[in-house]
């Protein structure tokens, strides 16, 4: 049998890999397809990045917080660690950035889609929302990328 503790650590592992992994390639391709500035590919690939973020992303982000702090409790890990206290305000970090990006990425998609069917180039709404998109993006990413380093170091960052 599998003890409880190794259950939820591999449940963490997984979801922090699927969290990072779909967050990362989302943005991959989502660039990608903006990089293309055609209305019909953003709107098909946007269509999915959506719709990855909210399965994959989203729910890999609630699985996350949950696990951690239940292996905190079974490891009997005081959560005013201060390397937790510090994940715990960088994964607000993220969570912050990218709230706004899925919403982001909807009325970009959005833009996109009704740009293909009316034949129009894209807007000067879709650029700006591109580049917030793009803006936000990256204090996510960095914010996870530390959370990492911090899950896998516990460094003593202060008494």
């Amino acid at each position: 049998m599998i003890e409880p503790y190794f259950l939820i650590k591999w449940l963490h592992v997984l979801s922090s890999t699927i969290l990072f992994g779909f967050g990362a390639g989302t943005a991959y391709y989502f660039w990608r397809a903006h990089r293309t500035r055609d209305a019909q590919i953003i709107a098909s690939v946007g269509r999915m990045v959506v719709q990855a973020d909210w399965i994959f992303t989203g729910i890999s982000g609630i699985v996350q917080p949950l696990t951690g702090i239940a292996l905190a409790h079974l490891a009997g890990i005081e959560l005013s660690e201060p390397w937790l206290v510090a994940s715990f305000c960088l994964y607000l970090v993220a969570l912050a950035c990218w709230l706004p990006v899925v919403g982001l990425q909807i009325k970009a998609q959005r833009l996109a889609a009704a740009a293909s069917v009316q034949g129009t180039p894209l807007g000067a709404d879709y650029q700006r929302i591109m580049r917030l998109w793009f803006v936000l993006g990256w204090p996510a990413f960095i914010s996870l990328l530390c959370v990492f380093w911090l899950m896998i170091t516990r460094p003593t960052l202060w008494m």
